[in-house]
């Protein structure tokens, strides 16, 4: 009966902590302005990078991979079966997408299950890294690169030989991903954000010659 309760208890808080929305905490501390109200309108690293400047956000990011690391780790070292490390590192990614603590309004994620899989193996977690950078050159669309990825990573490691927790951590996550990313298959984008103002300005310019 303990086992349970710790089990549950290990699910509960990979929720919770996932939940908690530190871009639209530390945006609003900075610049008193929700970050889901401009840019792309969700409460990701790159948004709170837009608003609240590179410090912001660089400090979003490590928070956000600690939501998935950290209780990913716990659930590795402490969890009475194994089946409860997917699943904690599923909902920390589904915490950081869907937050209690922020109307269900939160991030796309992607920073909370990388760490999730890192948590269970570096390497492996820095070559999903790698494949969503070349997808999202590829494609030149991130959300669709990122649906991609979600899709592909646990068939990706089973075929380099990998088992066990890798495979159902990267499953677990990867689902999640690809749910979140779905509604933003045909969405717009400005890809490489980083020149967003730029492109912007370059568009203006030659539409008025």
């Amino acid at each position: 009966m303990n086992e349970w309760i710790i089990a549950l208890g290990m699910c509960l808080l990979g929720y919770l902590a996932g939940s908690i929305p530190f871009s639209i905490l530390i945006t609003r501390m900075v610049k008193n302005v929700d970050v889901r109200d401009a840019g792309s309108g969700h409460a990701t690293t790159t948004n709170t990078i837009r608003q609240a400047g590179w410090l912001a956000g660089a400090v979003v990011l490590i928070l956000d991979m600690a939501k998935g690391y950290l209780p990913t780790l716990l659930a590795i070292k402490q969890a009475p079966f194994q089946w409860v490390v997917p699943l904690v590192a599923g909902l920390a990614v589904f915490g950081h997408c869907w937050p209690i603590f922020a109307q269900f309004r939160g991030g796309m994620g992607l920073a909370t299950a990388g760490a999730s899989i890192l948590a269970v193996s570096p390497l492996f977690g820095l070559i999903g890294l790698g494949l969503l950078i070349l997808l999202t050159l590829v494609i030149k669309h991130s959300a669709k690169a990122a649906l991609l990825v979600g899709i592909l990573l646990a068939p990706m490691y089973f075929l380099l030989g990998q088992r066990g927790l890798l495979i159902s951590v990267s499953a677990a996550v990867g689902f999640v991903i690809t749910v979140r990313f779905i509604r933003d298959w045909n969405r717009q984008y400005r890809e490489l954000w980083l020149d967003r103002e730029q492109k912007d300005a370059k568009t203006e310019i030659e539409a008025n010659n």
